[in-house]
């Protein structure tokens, strides 16, 4: 009798675990950046990242707690849904699988990046690999997918075996098998050829770009796969 109803409640916990698994959880609560900090500094420091109009928005006029701004906490494989905007000539992004450590200068030293930026209105020539959704300087997203600038897009980032893909407003703008000799070859012709560590592991935070402001990101949420 003790033996059957150790079963059974060895069934019920990993039915809990598996629905506590696939259940989406907000990163942003619209008011606050509890949850996130800046990379590299206390969790308890003071940041630029401000609220605007229920959005994160780095306020770049400040002085003080500049920086691309991380989740507290790391995840594995992953589905992340975002809403994000651009004003007119400003580039940010989406990095993800950062590994946060002093030796890392830079959270795109470790994590690929979900391209955010003013295809139109950027002052300097894109190419393909660094428009807007795109795996940055890796695998372009076709420019038709994204709104006119200063309109919200709605994307998700999904990770599960090996397979990452970008979806951008309900279109599957990136599908790529990662660590294999495809993905490898792709990522030696990039700029992070010679980072030693870029995107090498998949447990990483999440980090939102600073990359001078101009940029806007809301329904932040995240489920484990």
């Amino acid at each position: 009798m003790n033996k059957l109803l150790i079963i059974a409640v060895s069934f019920l916990c990993i039915g809990q675990a598996s629905a506590q698994k696939g259940k989406w959880v907000s990163l942003f609560d619209g008011k606050s950046t509890a949850g996130w900090h800046t990379y590299n500094k206390p969790v308890n420091q003071p940041t630029a990242w401000v609220v605007q109009d229920g959005a994160l928005y780095l306020d770049a006029s400040s002085k003080e707690g500049r920086g691309d701004l991380v989740t507290n906490e790391s995840f594995d494989e992953f589905e992340l849904k975002f809403d994000w905007k651009v004003a007119k000539g400003y580039n940010g992004g989406v990095i993800f699988w950062v590994q946060e450590e002093p030796k890392f200068g830079a959270t795109f030293i470790t994590g690929p990046e979900f391209q955010v930026i003013d295809n139109v209105g950027y002052p300097h020539p894109l190419k393909p690999v660094q428009m807007a959704a795109s795996l940055y300087d890796l695998i372009p997203c076709p420019t038709e997918y994204i709104k006119p600038t200063g309109e919200w897009n709605t994307s998700i980032i999904r990770f599960k075996n090996k397979k990452l893909e970008f979806i951008v407003n309900g279109k599957k703008a990136i599908s790529t098998n990662v660590w294999d000799e495809g993905w490898n070859k792709i990522v030696a012709a990039s700029k992070f050829g010679s980072e030693c560590c870029f995107a090498k592991t998949s447990k990483g935070k999440i980090a939102l770009q600073d990359h001078g402001g101009g940029t806007w990101y809301k329904n932040i949420s995240i489920r484990k796969l």
